[in-house]
């Protein structure tokens, strides 16, 4: 070893591994995915992180906030994809079905755990957690408003009818894809799933006419 090779082993030597934010993020997340909110401990996350609890609290500052920081993950990684196929421009129908399909695959990818991450961690509170709740409902509505947007969106361009009761419909779409997280969690495997994306496609034609009399 050359002398400049052995400094540079002494400098490297020790010294602490440096922390990775998106990797303990993803463990947290898959670790609140799996077990909710309230079951998760701070122990846990720093089992799973492999992070000193020092540098979770440094970095998230509580629990709470390694929550709310996963939840934020979590919509990057799995949700933000999904909402650009409702700024597409595809016939509505076809967009519906994209979005539907793409919560199926989500659900019960076995990469992650099934269900949805948002609807599992909401059963799962106890009225002990109402900041995390509240901020779980408005994560949801957000969702709804943006499928409420798309079909607005539709209705300006012609493509749905004028009188069309576009919060109705897009509050029945997410009750489906809730609905269907719960079908995942329970055991339903992808291709249950997307039978039920087909049957929502089978009344798609009547049901994109809620609100108005025909």
């Amino acid at each position: 070893m050359t002398i400049k090779e052995e400094v540079c082993a002494k400098k490297t030597r020790g010294r602490p591994k440096q922390f990775d934010r998106d990797q303990a993020l993803d463990r947290a997340l898959d670790l609140f995915w799996r077990h909710g909110y309230e079951s998760t401990s701070l122990a846990d996350l720093v089992e799973v992180t492999g992070a000193k609890a020092p540098t979770l609290y440094a970095e998230f500052g509580n629990k709470e906030g390694l929550f709310r920081a996963a939840v934020e993950r979590y919509l990057s990684k799995y949700i933000t994809c999904s909402n650009h196929l409702l700024e597409q421009a595809l016939p509505v129908a076809e967009v519906v079905e994209a979005y539907v399909r793409s919560s199926a695959e989500v659900f019960t990818d076995p990469q992650t755990p099934s269900g949805c991450f948002m609807v599992c961690a909401s059963a799962a509170l106890s009225p002990a957690s109402d900041d995390v709740a509240e901020m779980l409902r408005r994560k949801h509505h957000t969702q709804e408003a943006s499928l409420k947007a798309c079909f607005d969106r539709k209705v300006q361009q012609g493509e749905l009818l004028a009188k069309t009761d576009t919060a109705l419909l897009a509050k029945y779409i997410m009750c489906t894809i809730e609905g269907m997280s719960v079908q995942a969690r329970e055991g339903a495997s992808r291709d249950d799933l997307l039978r039920l994306v087909e049957t929502l496609m089978m009344i798609w034609p009547r049901l994109s006419q809620v609100g108005n009399k025909v």
